[in-house]
């Protein structure tokens, strides 16, 4: 299916990691013209979403070079792994994960937003992940909770207007993903299926806004209305 991203700008934020590498190329492969940002120097612009002058900036420069942006994909944060298992409830930690992710997805959403409306069109994507469905890690819970809560919140008020806001929500990512679901937990997903989902999602043959899609398999065992 064509996807009609031929000659659409897509910025990736967190384009050099696991999942924005594969967005990246998988998005390339479509037609689009894709932008990397990370806080690196092996990505295309420097961004760092914690920081409102660099967010503002990295946008103006992609706006400036290509008159526009299509469609904004979100995966940067610091992964799971280097959150501080003794401090998961620590609100310190809390706090800081809940900037590094969720209010950085809304820095970088509001930053891409006006252009957007001015077109009358728009796709933005956030990669939160499926420990907001389950206890055991306030941190890892409510760094996602929030920023699932805000994409759906930004999907609301821009009803109507073209531009559509939708979250992936991935297990376990890894190159050598398991078909078996254990109960209680979600489903693993390679980086190239859950870049597949975010990448449909930036078409615009596709009305679908304010959804939360689980990649894998949603966490075996509950139930979310």
């Amino acid at each position: 299916m064509d996807l009609h991203l031929n000659d659409h700008v897509i910025l990736v934020v967190g384009g050099t990691g696991l999942i924005g590498s594969a967005v990246s190329e998988s998005a390339r492969a479509e037609g689009a013209t894709v932008v990397t940002a990370a806080r690196g120097d092996d990505a295309e612009i420097r961004l760092d979403g914690t920081d409102d002058g660099s967010v503002t900036a990295a946008i103006a420069a992609v706006l400036a070079e290509h008159g526009r942006i299509d469609a904004l994909v979100v995966t940067a944060a610091p992964p799971a792994h280097t959150l501080d298992p003794a401090r998961a409830s620590d609100p310190e930690q809390v706090a800081q994960a809940v900037d590094d992710k969720a209010m950085a997805f809304l820095r970088l959403a509001n930053a891409v937003i006006p252009s957007m409306r001015e077109a009358g069109s728009g796709r933005i994507v956030g990669v939160s992940g499926q420990n907001a469905l389950i206890t055991g890690n306030i941190t890892g819970a409510v760094r996602n909770a929030a920023l699932i809560i805000a994409a759906q919140s930004l999907a609301d008020e821009l009803a109507g207007t073209g531009v559509a806001v939708n979250v992936v929500n991935p297990g376990l990512v890894s190159a050598s993903a398991r078909l078996e679901v254990a109960q209680g937990k979600p489903g693993e997903s390679t980086p190239q299926q859950v870049a597949d989902l975010i990448v449909m999602l930036l078409s615009p043959r596709l009305a679908v806004s304010s959804e939360s899609i689980a990649s894998g398999h949603r966490v075996r065992g509950v139930v979310a209305l």
